[in-house]
């Protein structure tokens, strides 16, 4: 993690990064859980799970989220402060054992209320070890703009 000033006028449409992997175990379903209070049975009961059509625990959807966009985080803007996150869908389970990776896009730059900022959306994939998509949503920034 490293820390790079990119301003507004930095960012190109349709640039794109990719972020390392990393694969979803057994514990991350537990702290999670833990963290959220979400202890269904589709993240939590293995017996159960396998009664089920999906057959195996399915990870929590925030839980892919929050770990997909912490794999984003490995460049610090200090130019830029993230306003949300729009149009988050979870597209496709993640089980335990599966592995994710992120696909960051520029898809749009536009004016901010405030003259000195600009608005950028980078449209985030969260895709897995078979090169599905499995989550997407965009990150709106609110992004100085050079003096």
């Amino acid at each position: 993690m490293y820390f790079k000033s990119t301003f507004f006028e930095d960012y190109q449409l349709n640039e794109k990064r990719v972020t390392l992997g990393r694969t979803i175990t057994e514990t991350d379903f537990v702290v999670h859980a833990g963290h959220t209070g979400d202890f269904f049975p589709h993240h939590m009961d293995e017996a159960w799970c396998k009664t089920q059509p999906f057959g195996q625990r399915i990870a929590h959807g925030t839980m892919i989220f929050s770990i997909g966009i912490g794999l984003t985080a490995s460049e610090i803007n200090p130019e830029a402060f993230s306003k949300g996150y729009d149009r988050l869908r979870f597209v496709k389970p993640v089980h335990i054992g599966d592995t994710i990776h992120s696909e960051i896009t520029i898809s749009d730059k536009a004016d901010a209320k405030r003259p000195e900022m600009g608005t950028v959306t980078e449209h985030v994939e969260i895709i897995n070890q078979k090169g599905e998509v499995v989550l997407v949503c965009d990150h709106l920034l609110l992004v100085k703009r050079k003096s």
